[in-house]
């Protein structure tokens, strides 16, 4: 499959590889059921996650750093993809196939769906992402995006390329956000982050005035520092108990009804630096 004129990203880099070091082949590092996503997502019998290598940013605080930022994982192709979504469905019967961080490889995604939509095996998509979007490619490849779990990380561009790389990461993240809004079922993740609690209470008057405040979110204290985000304050300390509460009373304020609140106890290392420790292939996720 050729890509070499790749524009699926905000960043429209035009060849491969580009900014997120994707090459012209689907590379995965790890599938399997997995209990620990939001509850409508992981369901009573786990979400069928399928973690991508690569990714369109490069947070400095990145908890997935050997697949996302180092591109550790083994290249597929379709047919195998196909193979293991058969699996999932199958054999271990989950509730969805969950795409985390898919947009390097849509166009693999999609004839691997095709494959198994010719043998009658179908499930929900979840498009589970950082939110760093381009419209136009969520229009094309809408039918891998039944549910849309997306991040609303950042309110302002600066502290998304400091943070994240990420130029003009705000307007595409939202504008990702209505999308998924007006055409599928959403979740907006507002993950908190230590020294920009204000930001993710932004992001939440944002989605209350131009969104809906009926729409899920799902407010995450698992934040801990992680890879570059230990040479760098204030992202080298872990959230305050009172910077997480603040993003909470915010959203209780704003009406948001919806959704749910991660226990400030998800930001134990043992917790959320899983990824950090995870292993290649197939596995089971708690």
């Amino acid at each position: 499959m050729n890509l070499s004129q790749c524009e699926l990203c905000p960043r429209r880099c035009g060849r491969r590889p580009g900014f997120c070091g994707a090459e012209d082949k689907l590379r995965i590092f790890r599938w399997g059921p997995h209990f620990g996503e939001e509850p409508p997502i992981s369901g009573e019998r786990g979400s069928g996650c399928i973690f991508f290598s690569r990714c369109t940013m490069k947070c400095l605080y990145c908890q997935n750093s050997p697949w996302s930022w180092k591109g550790e994982g083994k290249d597929y192709s379709a047919e195998e993809l196909a193979g293991i979504m058969r699996s999932l469905a199958l054999e271990d019967k989950v509730e969805n196939w969950n795409l985390v961080s898919p947009t390097p490889y849509l166009p693999f995604i999609r004839e691997a769906a095709e494959i198994l939509k010719k043998d009658g095996v179908s499930l929900p998509f979840v498009w589970n992402s950082s939110g760093y979007e381009r419209v136009e490619t969520l229009e094309e490849y809408s039918d891998l995006c039944d549910i849309a779990l997306f991040d609303l990380r950042y309110s302002r561009d600066e502290t998304a390329l400091l943070a994240s790389r990420a130029p003009g990461y705000v307007s595409a993240a939202r504008r990702a956000v209505k999308w998924a809004n007006d055409n599928a079922k959403v979740i907006v993740r507002i993950l908190v982050l230590p020294g920009y609690a204000h930001e993710a209470i932004e992001n939440l008057r944002y989605l209350a005035e131009e969104v809906s405040n009926e729409v899920a979110v799902s407010i995450m204290s698992q934040y801990t520092p992680a890879y570059d985000a230990l040479k760098i304050s204030p992202f080298n300390r872990r959230v305050l108990q009172e910077e997480y509460q603040s993003v909470v009373d915010a959203a209780d304020e704003l009406g948001f009804e919806n959704g749910g609140v991660q226990g400030f106890e998800s930001s134990a290392p043992e917790i959320s630096l899983f990824g950090e420790n995870m292993n290649a292939g197939y596995g089971v996720t708690k």
